[in-house]
């Protein structure tokens, strides 16, 4: 093993996650329509762990913190799951990246708690339109199939309404009310594995 290799992955577990490999496996989508799914797959990096970065260390916007705990439909939690994230930058557009996603998406697979993190920034709403910030979500279960749930949206938003406020409940509701800690913003997503998702 590289000298580099060792120390960042020494790293990781002292900082108390476990650096999963994955292969190029693709699994299958399901749920229903699903515009650019297979692209949760381009450029995934081999070695996840529990803690992501969806924008880089310098990213414009005001730090945004992901967490959550990923369970069985039985209230089991679920390690080795992968979620994937992705959003707008701060002026509510998806910077150009390897496919229609934008360059700010992340990986991170659960612990064997279940546990979930990504650090990022807040995402800006659409220019000029009214849909509220949000952060698109999906799940990939290993060796069984990947899916979209419901994306991350903010209860603070003002672009909020009754309308939008309900949700389809895909993995659980993404609706999260976020509570400002300093500088940054955090936030909780549990997600329920097959949640909702025909």
């Amino acid at each position: 093993m590289e000298r580099r290799t060792l120390l960042v992955s020494a790293s990781a577990l002292v900082a108390g996650w476990a650096v999963r490999s994955f292969a190029a496996a693709r699994e299958p989508v399901i749920g229903g329509p699903c515009e650019g799914c297979e692209w949760v797959y381009d450029n995934q990096p081999v070695a996840l762990t529990s803690r992501a970065r969806i924008a880089p260390e310098g990213e414009p916007g005001v730090p945004l913190v992901i967490e959550g705990v990923v369970t069985t439909a039985r209230g089991a939690v679920a390690p080795g799951i992968v979620v994937y994230a992705y959003h707008t930058d701060a002026t509510g557009i998806y910077p150009p990246g390897p496919n229609r996603h934008g360059r700010l998406r992340g990986w991170a697979v659960t612990d064997a708690q279940g546990r979930y993190r990504f650090d990022s920034i807040r995402p800006a709403a659409y220019p000029g339109r009214n849909i509220p910030e949000h952060v698109h979500m999906h799940v990939i279960e290993p060796g069984r199939a990947t899916y979209y749930i419901d994306e991350l949206r903010f209860t603070d938003d003002p672009l909020i309404t009754a309308a939008n406020r309900r949700t389809d409940a895909r993995g659980g509701s993404g609706l999260v009310k976020p509570e400002k800690r300093g500088a940054a913003w955090y936030t909780r997503r549990d997600i329920v594995l097959g949640l909702n998702i025909p």
